[in-house]
């Protein structure tokens, strides 16, 4: 699997981190055990994670994987850390938690599936969002290079739509510059939508891949170039053998820079002659983007099988 190393800048290929109940308990404290691999909570203002001098970085305490940086940390007065960003989507994975009645974001270590916490859409700028983390799952690390925010890679978000969402998110992870990519439901009126509620048309939602992309290795206009090669963008609600307005073409733009970017390519495009039919891609601003169910994230990878076109 792949994994962000914030000490030195850099996606590694490392391998996932499993151990049995017994294993983890002989590395673990009670506490630490019972949150992370058990998913408990510890009680609020109880928790200590500070880093010396205020710099460096928040490590997963079961298996070291860099999670948030210190420059992302901020006060929300909760009495538990909170983060607005990790160094990186590789690093946190989100899981819809519907545990005590109620349906949450949980967060967890990519690497080893650690229990760190749930994310919260009311965080500060940029990102409003807030990691809500139990200290008990964080160990602090201000070693060589673990200065926040120093030779961290800045990294970008990128939304398209394509058809169905398992094709579309094996060709973007094979992009370069590609850091994660996140299968999911955008551009409908429904909240928390589920797979089965898209697909059958009953929530305006189209199956999408979020992006997160390192622009000093991969422009937009290059994300661009690869959206128009993996689908045809002259089928209005229609890829292939899946018909409906969930499989429409769609870019999400995120700034207006890429809202110029993706009609100047349009424009060209069509300019080009490619194609003998009008481009009906929508070319709309990015609104409330709802992961897809653990199933469908990687499907390729899962099962062997995509949605070709």
């Amino acid at each position: 699997m792949r994994i962000f190393n914030a000490r030195s800048g850099k996606t590694e290929e490392v391998p996932e981190v499993r151990k049995s109940e017994a294993d983890w308990r002989k590395i673990l404290t009670p506490e630490q055990f019972e949150i992370t691999r058990k998913r408990g909570t510890e009680i609020p203002f109880t928790g200590k994670c500070d880093v010396p001098l205020g710099k460096g970085l928040y490590q997963c305490v079961c298996c070291g994987t860099d999670l948030f940086e210190v420059g992302a940390k901020f006060e929300s007065g909760t009495g538990w850390p909170s983060f607005w960003e990790p160094v990186s989507g590789l690093n946190v994975r989100i899981k819809v938690d519907k545990s005590l009645f109620m349906e949450r974001e949980e967060a967890l270590c990519a690497r080893c599936g650690a229990h760190l916490g749930h994310v919260f859409d009311d965080g500060p700028p940029p990102t409003g969002k807030r990691y809500c983390i139990n200290a008990a799952a964080l160990k602090p690390y201000e070693g060589k290079g673990a200065h926040a925010r120093e030779g961290s890679m800045k990294t970008e978000i990128a939304t398209f739509a394509a058809g169905c969402f398992w094709h579309v998110q094996e060709r973007f992870d094979a992009v370069a510059g590609v850091v994660s990519t996140t299968a999911g439901y955008a551009g409908g009126t429904k909240e928390n939508p589920t797979y089965w509620g898209v697909h059958g048309g009953n929530t305006g939602h189209a199956e999408s891949v979020r992006v997160e992309f390192d622009p000093s290795k991969v422009s937009y206009k290059e994300l661009l170039d690869a959206f128009w090669g993996m689908h045809d963008p002259t089928t209005l609600n229609r890829q292939g053998p899946d018909v409906g307005a969930q499989y429409r073409s769609v870019i999400f733009y995120h700034s207006k820079k890429q809202e110029k970017e993706a009609k100047e390519s349009t424009e060209r495009l069509g300019k080009g002659g490619k194609y003998k039919k009008p481009i009906v891609t929508e070319i709309v601003p990015a609104g409330e983007f709802y992961p897809a169910e653990e199933e469908h994230q990687k499907y390729y990878l899962k099962h062997g099988v995509s949605c070709r076109i």
